[in-house]
């Protein structure tokens, strides 16, 4: 998910920084099926860089300016790795300087879910262990998606 720069930037981080809880609308389809574009919100709320985890999903800004909004799928002493659920290539290291929040829950159809939400935890634990047969099932259902139109 990304986010555009400019006066937004300066609003948005403003705004972690004196504690309120901010909604972002994610874009793209980088975390899919978590977010999807125009259907759902992430709650982001700032929070001690180093309370963040694997299997976290954070919101940072890449140097290039962009917020992105990912999951962490590796801590090292060298930094934080991380990808998006609808993907399987690995950014990092991340510094912790670049982190700017954490989700803290998500709402879709209009109903808030906390991420310490069981089912919601089981789910992204077990796609974060799939990583790496993500490419096979990429693969895997754009072939049943062909067939099946076929």
């Amino acid at each position: 998910m990304k986010k555009n720069t400019g006066d937004f930037k300066t609003d948005l981080e403003q705004l972690l920084q004196k504690g309120n809880i901010i909604r972002l609308k994610p874009q793209g389809f980088s975390m899919y099926p978590l977010f999807i574009p125009g259907r759902d919100e992430a709650l982001i709320q700032q929070v001690p860089v180093t309370s963040l985890k694997r299997n976290d999903v954070a919101l940072y800004r890449r140097d290039q300016g962009i917020l992105v909004l990912h999951r962490i799928i590796r801590v090292t002493a060298d930094g934080y790795y991380m990808t998006g659920d609808n993907q399987y290539e690995i950014e990092g290291p991340l510094r912790p300087d670049q982190f700017r929040g954490k989700l803290i829950a998500f709402v879709r159809n209009g109903k808030e879910i906390s991420v310490r939400n069981p089912v919601y935890r089981f789910l992204s634990a077990l796609w974060l262990l799939m990583l790496p047969v993500r490419p096979f099932c990429f693969r895997l259902t754009a072939f049943l998606r062909r067939v099946r139109s076929k």
